[in-house]
């Protein structure tokens, strides 16, 4: 009897506990991989070159604990360069070489036995089919953080490996305080893995040399912007400020150059104090013009001193013994601020954590950037009038694609006058792709283009005179009565915004709501940013202290 009892409160438990166990287990498995439903039960998987990589990376964190201290049982990386920029240089593209991965803000996370790669929503199609069957995918801000995968990856008391360079000072606290949480301990690796792996593989730094931002364009002396940054030093009681953002930096000297991809920035640091300007950079860069527009033949406080970039670690470490209360930029909307290893770099006594005041400055445009700006804005559309009317003369008689009307966009933007670039990746989304936040198409993604559904284009360049960007939506067909709802109450919006006159102390979050409240009437809603600060031949999302966003 008793064991018939024993076997009944068996079958129930298995009944409740079993569902729910499985659950977990594949809530850990993350975004249902569409390409690797095929290997299924499959010991063996193809021997890929980033397979390679992958069992490369584990090697190391084996290494690492023979040569240099105690071993590493998981490894995080981002994709993120030296100065937190999302586009990076190809030599700094570490996330990519190690999964194939080619969209940004990305995340990877690697164990002995496990790998993940979390991405935004808008590049999860793309991951899919771009990773090895090896990875594991999953959403940013979704319900599993990098913290959740790794204590179900690994046993208590492990150690888990990051390169501070590579992540801003506020991330890397958050991740050591979840990891604490799961008894699990963050640990700084100043040799990255990747670069130990890459090798003579890894691409070559661009040597292009640094161009001088006339004052014809930028409106106001590099000298004067230092001014008014000391100024706002001695208001916080500081003698130094560490810039670290490459745009603030080509805002502050009236510089620009071709170091990343879509921003016109030199890669370096600048350290600003009451004393000293001192600008670490790769001296291959510099021209005569350069050194006359910074005066680096003079020895006074408004003279720019030049210094190799890797410079800058041996200077903190010897100025902190000097300095009494140093600014280090703090986290702003999206700005991410100071790297962990350069809040590590400063005693943390004298660290004055606080939002850039370049950030404020820069923002606020002269007269001369505006009227740069408007005439940027009338070449960008005078590109974008010409390719679109190809695409209208032409729509019925070829057949187009995502990537192809990319490729249209792009070459009648490129061939304008004073045209430098673009300063995005071009969103072109069809159909389904069109409702995505910042789709980005591929030869992964990409779909045929027919007169059924919304095309999206979004898009921008760089011109001497100012930075671009534009939102377009066509249909080229009839639209139904949904179409023309959601057109018409985004259009509203607009309107609304565009017509608005506010006082000086309206909180920008009302404003978002009076943009948004015609789209809300419909039961509606979207989860991108209402709006953003462009750059002046500068980044095209230039971030204020207080911007229209919300949580994506």
């Amino acid at each position: 009897m008793k064991s018939v009892q024993w076997f009944h409160w068996f079958i129930i438990l298995t009944l409740f506990v079993l569902p729910s166990s499985i659950a977990k287990i594949n809530e850990f498995r993350g975004h249902t991989r569409e390409i690797c439903k095929y290997r299924k039960g499959k010991l063996l998987q193809p021997f890929t070159e980033h397979r390679r990589r992958l069992f490369a990376v584990r090697e190391q964190m084996q290494i690492h604990a023979s040569l240099e201290g105690p071993e590493i049982h998981a490894y995080i990386l981002p994709s993120y360069d030296e100065h937190l920029n999302y586009e990076v240089a190809p030599s700094d593209q570490r996330l990519q070489y190690l999964t194939g991965f080619t969209g940004t803000k990305a995340f990877a996370a690697i164990t002995q036995k496990g790998a993940a790669l979390w991405v935004e929503s808008r590049y999860l199609q793309q991951a899919d089919g771009e990773l090895d069957c090896d990875w594991e995918l999953f959403r940013v801000n979704d319900s599993i953080t990098i913290a959740d995968w790794l204590d179900d990856q690994l046993h208590p008391d492990k150690r888990v490996g990051a390169d501070p360079h590579l992540v801003p000072h506020y991330l890397w606290m958050k991740w050591e305080n979840q990891l604490k949480d799961k008894f699990l301990a963050l640990t700084k690796i100043n040799n990255n893995l990747i670069d130990l792996i890459w090798g003579e593989e890894r691409p070559e730094t661009l040597n292009i040399t640094i161009q001088v931002w006339e004052r014809s364009y930028a409106g106001e002396k590099w000298e004067d912007k230092i001014l008014e940054l000391r100024q706002k030093l001695y208001y916080h009681k500081c003698d130094a400020m560490i810039v670290t953002s490459l745009t603030e930096i080509a805002y502050l000297l009236n510089v620009r150059g071709r170091d990343i991809p879509y921003t016109p920035v030199v890669k370096s640091y600048l350290i600003v104090s009451h004393q000293d300007i001192f600008f670490y950079v790769d001296r291959l860069k510099m021209t005569l013009g350069l050194n006359w527009h910074l005066r680096t033949d003079c020895f006074n406080e408004m003279c720019v001193k030049i210094k190799e970039y890797h410079q800058v670690w041996s200077d903190m470490r010897t100025y902190s013994q000097i300095w009494k209360r140093v600014l280090v930029p703090a986290r702003c909307v999206q700005e991410p601020g100071a790297s962990e290893a350069i809040f590590s770099a400063f005693p943390l006594k004298i660290i004055y954590e606080h939002i850039s005041p370049v950030i404020l400055m820069r923002a606020q445009k002269n007269s001369v950037e505006q009227d740069g700006m408007r005439t940027a804005h009338v070449r960008d559309g005078a590109a974008i009038c010409e390719a679109i009317s190809n695409l209208e003369m032409r729509f019925f008689t070829e057949q187009w694609t995502e990537e192809k009307i990319k490729f249209e966009v792009e070459r009648s933007r490129l061939s304008q006058n004073h045209a430098k670039g673009l300063s995005m990746r071009t969103v072109v989304a069809y159909g389904e792709h069109s409702s995505y936040p910042y789709y980005i198409s591929s030869n992964v993604t990409d779909v045929e283009v027919t007169d059924q559904s919304f095309l999206v284009i979004e898009s921008g360049g760089q011109y001497y005179e100012g930075t671009t960007d534009v939102s377009r939506t066509f249909l080229f067909g009839q639209p139904t009565p949904e179409m023309k709802q959601s057109y018409t109450m985004v259009l509203a919006g607009i309107l609304r915004l565009a017509h608005l006159k506010f006082p000086s102390n309206l909180r920008l979050s009302e404003v978002d709501a009076l943009v948004r409240s015609p789209i809300w009437e419909s039961m509606s809603d979207y989860p991108q940013a209402t709006g953003h600060g462009i750059g002046s031949y500068n980044a095209v999302e230039e971030r204020k202290y207080y911007s229209i966003y919300v949580n994506i």
